[in-house]
């Protein structure tokens, strides 16, 4: 018997109406699937029953990941990489996927952001849909102006457009977490408004900015863009707060920076 391991915050999802409730979110049929954390294959059984292309299952424990290959060996359009998805290379995968995964809480927004600093992200996938703490669930999905507006809402906002989402209870899983979970499903943006190099550079221009975020800007800014740069953002007021910037004006500010 597998054991949930603290130290890989481990919350196996044990409800089958919320597991069919994901699944109903997008169509798997004929599409290549990554599964990241697969566990005890809660989800991963429902995928199949859905007949994809292929399906690709990451679990870093590496005895869960033998029993998935024990259940899957026969099976030749599943792979298993008993790996730490933060450490994989996504750009050896060539097929464009749907990414599924109850994260782990405690790396959830790193796998997210490593996604983020993919190029051409709507070349490379259907549809991202994930589950994260509440909490985290919805910095990521705060609205400007709102109070969970934030850095996080800015940098996914870039690539990203939200199409649903709902509250999962601590009831559905084993063992029970002290906290309501919020699976988001996300879809790519074809289209991008702003020519952003590097998804690291927004981290840091937001990290920057956010710092002394009931602070105004009008220090921290100088971190970033001289004067000159500066005249070349018309709405930006220096007298505001983080909070009262548009992501528009984040991404812009980044634009320079990466100019400079």
């Amino acid at each position: 018997m597998s054991y949930p391991k603290k130290s890989l915050g481990q919350n196996f999802l044990i409800d089958k109406n919320i597991v069919n409730k994901i699944l109903n979110l997008t169509d798997f049929k004929n599409k290549n699937i990554l599964e990241i954390g697969s566990g005890k294959g809660a989800l991963t059984e429902k995928i199949i029953k859905k007949n994809p292309k292929s399906l690709i299952l990451f679990e870093k424990d590496f005895n869960l990941a033998k029993k998935l290959e024990l259940k899957y060996s026969k099976e030749k359009y599943i792979k298993i990489i008993n790996e730490d998805f933060l450490m994989s290379k996504l750009n050896s995968f060539k097929k464009k996927y749907i990414v599924i995964g109850n994260l782990p809480y405690n790396i959830s927004s790193q796998i997210l952001i490593k996604i983020l600093k993919e190029k051409n992200l709507s070349n490379k996938y259907f549809d991202l849909i994930f589950m994260f703490q509440k909490e985290l669930g919805n910095k990521i999905i705060g609205k400007f102006p709102s109070k969970n507006y934030g850095r996080l809402s800015i940098i996914a906002n870039l690539k990203l457009k939200i199409s649903n989402k709902f509250l999962v209870s601590a009831n559905c899983f084993y063992p029970v977490p002290k906290v309501t979970s919020m699976v988001i499903h996300f879809k790519p943006k074809k289209k991008l408004n702003f020519k952003i190099k590097k998804i690291s550079n927004l981290e840091k221009v937001t990290n920057i900015l956010w710092s002394n975020k009931r602070k105004m800007i009008n220090k921290n800014i100088k971190k970033i863009l001289n004067e000159q740069k500066l005249k070349k953002i018309p709405n930006l007021n220096t007298t505001f707060r983080p909070e009262n910037i548009k992501p528009e004006i984040y991404y812009r500010i980044t634009e320079l920076y990466e100019m400079s």
